[in-house]
């Protein structure tokens, strides 16, 4: 004899039931930096993460190397991690997650290079530009993007008072369509190191425009470390409060395996350069340590000149910047001191700024020889009668202006008052004199908002703005 259900709430329950045991089975979840598509770093050991029932086993196997499994058990809020190893770089491949009651396949994994991308509106900038303000060359590199070697995620705008466990992204392609959307500096940086190192390449963009280094910060490090900088509750400019989108962009990406950072802010600091030249080093360490991966390569981008609507001299914002690259290890700035734009804030020159920060990592992290990485830098000066005479480092064979005049130096005796003078290279020399200095005490260089880059190195990187006085 046949059974029915004489009512539709009959059928109901069948159906929910069915429903939550399908649920309870499909146990395993990732962070949406793990899945199909990611590139992960290559000779290494890398973090692979999510979710599952509280005590479940979840065993992973890669491909690349099937002889080799590896377990963790979910704790009691369900999270598990477990450390791959990975081979040289290739692809693709795949992962498999097996539990007792679920199984998931990541698949078209590549091995390579893997870097975070950061900062604010510069770093934010996509390839087709901003309204009214173009990205140089853009077109010309949309329509050559098309590389599925190379691989992009960006993560969506989030904030959030709380470090989260996740943010939304997902891995794509390299394909016209998406680049003129991913960021410019982020996506010419790693294209050329594709172009140089011949490996899968993926790029892991977050950035916010108009953002200060602290809100990339962690809170407990900047209530433990920094008191004159204000905690303040998420008010009126959310996106600008201390901690909110370390929280929400880049907490929900630790541990994932990288190589480095390529970072492009400043601009957002700029009002406050003495705090800077402590809370810019303190992110960096932050970061660092967050991974734990050791002091990995943090390269970033000197703010370019731009004509800002006040009296704070943007020059001691650069100069922040510059100490920085001087005391932090394992870091390298990209300067722009000759591709600033006196009305945007956004210069469309990204496609220097992201080769520059490629010599960093080409020199410094992947230990190419005979690529100059470096514009010079200001090392000491003497007096010498009525010359001051300033030696520089990265400038071993020589120095240039490129033919131009070499202007934006301006020298001071001990009155402090400076006169802008025309310097002359000498070698690996710049000497600076002036009739009104008879006894010259102090020389700057780009010290103004806009200024033109007129001092480079032979390999055609320009120095940064600099001053010998601490007035």
């Amino acid at each position: 004899m046949k059974h029915y259900c004489k009512y539709p709430s009959c059928f109901l329950f069948v159906f929910f039931l069915f429903l939550s045991s399908s649920f309870s089975n499909a146990s395993i979840r990732f962070p949406s930096v793990i899945g199909d598509r990611m590139v992960l770093q290559r000779n290494s050991t890398v973090s692979l993460w999510g979710w599952a029932n509280k005590g479940e086993r979840i065993s992973v196997q890669a491909n690349w190397n099937p002889d080799e499994s590896y377990s963790a058990v979910a704790s009691s809020n369900g999270k598990w991690e477990v450390r791959v190893k990975t081979p040289e770089a290739g692809g693709p491949y795949e992962l498999t997650f097996q539990s007792a009651n679920d199984r998931k396949v990541i698949k078209d994994v590549l091995i390579g290079e893997v870097w975070v991308c950061s900062g604010q509106s510069n770093m934010e900038m996509p390839l087709k530009g901003f309204i009214s303000q173009p990205v140089y060359e853009s077109n010309d590199i949309i329509a050559q993007s098309n590389n599925p070697q190379i691989r992009l995620f960006t993560v969506k705008r989030n904030i959030s008072e709380t470090p989260l466990e996740d943010c939304e992204g997902a891995w794509i392609l390299s394909e016209p369509k998406e680049v003129a959307n991913f960021s410019a500096v982020a996506y010419i940086y790693g294209a050329y190191l594709y172009k140089i190192l011949n490996v899968p390449i993926g790029l892991i963009h977050a950035s916010w425009g108009g953002t200060p280094a602290e809100a990339w910060t962690d809170k407990e490090i900047l209530e433990r470390s920094f008191k004159d900088i204000p905690i303040q509750l998420i008010e009126k400019s959310k996106h600008r409060s201390p901690a909110v989108l370390y929280n929400a962009m880049l907490h929900p990406l630790i541990p994932y395996g990288i190589r480095g950072v390529i970072w492009y802010q400043g601009e957002g600091n700029r009002m406050n350069p003495t705090q800077y030249e402590r809370l810019f080093p303190a992110m960096v360490t932050n970061w660092r340590q967050k991974w734990g991966i050791g002091e990995f390569p943090f390269y970033f981008v000197q703010i370019a000149p731009y004509r800002y609507d006040s009296d704070k001299n943007s020059a001691e914002l650069r100069e922040a910047q510059l100490k920085t690259m001087l005391s932090v290890p394992n870091t390298g700035m990209a300067v722009t001191l000759d591709v600033g734009e006196y009305s945007t804030i956004h210069p469309g020159n990204k496609v220097a700024v992201g080769k520059r920060l490629a010599y960093w990592a080409l020199a410094k992290t992947y230990h190419i020889e005979g690529i100059e990485y470096s514009g010079p830098v200001y090392k000491s000066m003497k007096i010498e009668g009525g010359e001051a005479i300033l030696d520089f480092s990265f400038a071993e064979n020589g120095l240039t202006s490129l033919g131009k005049p070499l202007e934006g130096f301006s020298i001071a005796g001990s009155d402090k008052k400076f006169y802008p003078v025309k310097a002359i290279i000498k070698g690996k020399n710049v000497i600076v004199s002036s009739d009104s200095v008879p006894q010259p005490v102090a020389v700057r260089y780009g010290w103004d908002n806009y200024v033109e880059g007129y001092l480079y190195n032979n390999a055609g990187l320009p120095a940064s703005s600099f001053r010998t006085d601490t007035w």
